[in-house]
């Protein structure tokens, strides 16, 4: 029997390039996946906000039950850098495979303890608890979530088609998006407002839950990308590249704020402040994730022919800052649907041509040993920080100032962060 030596850990089980191009692509659908299924079961809560906040979260006005139910969103991402530094370093030491397993599991029980929770009408603040612990678990699932899958679509591929490959973190997550919002547009088709409010908002996350033990399996027969090697034992702070993590979390800023505010947020915005029919606003929420899901992947093999990043995300970052304000106003300024589409898929257009040469650059700043736990607490900091209460930060701020055009401020802030984090970021393009 052959042995691999340290040196060469993989030597002795070297696939052909064609078998290496088959193993790529099955990696890549098979991450995407599982990574798709799990931001549908965390996401799904955004769409349903709304009819949330007046089952769980009873308040003397609708906007301070819709702030109720926008916190509990938010709460799930406090949970995130826990399960980051727990599942990222899992991830480091005893596998990427091993560790998308846990998440998915992980989600899984967070989605079911939201779909079946009793309303706060049944059985008082317990079920408000219930919804909450959901989401915490649900939070801890995903912090592990996005690094992992991110540092595995980046590894099961060549250094050539790195960005394309990355991409598919943020396509999957528009295409999660995209079938959340989908089975909102249909299920407020569908059903009456009192069905839909009394059991019809359950639907989606029993599908999740449905949904679930198919990602377990997609991840079970993943490859494993991290190479077998003795783990020397590290004080934490020498494991830690803090330089890195502080820069990719400021980076994060600009990008999750505009990911949140325009997709997810969109539909509690467009409903409660500028009163549009919750089947207009889903519809809106729909053409945003589309694009998300479809132009990623697509500007990415651009990205990769160039060799982009630090170029390509200097305008990518400062575009939706500069079309926020104007892009808001003309959604409080119009009714017709089909222009509110296109304001929308305009605003998010930036963040989506510069994903996959984001994500690369992010991941290629950390040695592989700390990969997954700096992508992965980079990640879910600045998610934590800048995405998790956007809607929360975005709903208080439109009531508070009475301007529908306060959620661009917040972008504004966000921009400027992130525009002097990416000044100060190394670039090591193709980094192994």
């Amino acid at each position: 029997m052959n042995t691999l030596h340290t040196d060469t850990p993989l030597a002795a089980a070297t696939p052909k390039p064609g078998q290496a191009a088959v193993g790529s692509r099955k990696a890549t659908f098979a991450c995407a996946l599982g990574n798709a299924l799990e931001m549908y079961d965390f996401t799904i809560y955004s769409f349903f906000a709304v009819v949330i906040a007046k089952n769980f979260f009873p308040a003397q006005s609708p906007v301070a039950s819709l702030l109720m139910s926008l916190t509990a969103f938010g709460v799930g991402f406090l949970m995130r850098p826990v399960g980051a530094m727990v599942i990222g370093r899992f991830a480091d030491r005893k596998g990427r495979k091993a560790a998308l397993s846990l998440t998915i599991f992980m989600m899984t029980l967070g989605t079911a303890l939201i779909a079946f929770a009793p309303t706060y009408q049944h059985i008082g603040v317990f079920g408000t608890v219930l919804l909450v612990a959901g989401r915490l678990t649900q939070g801890f699932s995903a912090g592990g979530e996005i690094g992992t899958a991110s540092v595995m679509l980046m590894e099961s591929t060549s250094t050539a088609n790195r960005c394309r490959n990355v991409s598919w973190q943020a396509a999957s997550q528009g295409y999660a998006a995209l079938v959340g919002a989908g089975i909102g547009l249909l299920l407020t088709t569908l059903l009456s407002t009192p069905d839909l409010e009394s059991w019809g908002w359950r639907i989606p996350f029993v599908l999740g839950l449905l949904i679930g033990p198919v990602g377990w399996y997609i991840r079970r027969c993943l490859p494993e990308t991290l190479e077998p090697a003795p783990v020397a034992k590290q004080h934490w702070r020498e494991a830690v590249d803090l330089r890195h993590i502080v820069l990719s979390t400021g980076l994060l800023a600009s990008s999750t704020i505009g990911m949140y505010l325009f997709i997810f947020y969109m539909p509690s915005y467009l409903v409660s402040t500028l009163h549009y029919p919750p089947r207009s606003a889903l519809a809106i929420a729909c053409v945003a994730s589309a694009c998300m899901a479809i132009i990623s992947p697509m500007a990415a093999r651009y990205a990769d022919r160039r060799g982009l990043r630090k170029q390509l995300l200097a305008w990518t970052l400062t575009l939706p800052v500069l079309a926020a304000w104007p892009a808001l106003y003309l959604l409080s300024h119009t009714t017709n649907l089909y222009a509110a589409m296109m304001i929308l898929a305009v605003l998010v257009l930036p963040g989506c041509v510069g994903a996959g040469a984001f994500f690369a650059m992010i991941m290629e700043a950390f040695a592989k040993p700390q990969r997954a736990f700096g992508t992965a607490v980079s990640y879910s900091v600045g998610v934590t920080l800048f995405g998790g209460f956007s809607p929360l930060i975005a709903a208080w701020l439109t009531a508070t100032l009475n301007d529908p055009l306060a959620p661009a401020y917040y972008l504004l802030a966000g921009g400027a962060i992130s525009l002097t984090c990416l000044k100060l970021f190394p670039e090591n393009t193709g980094r192994a």
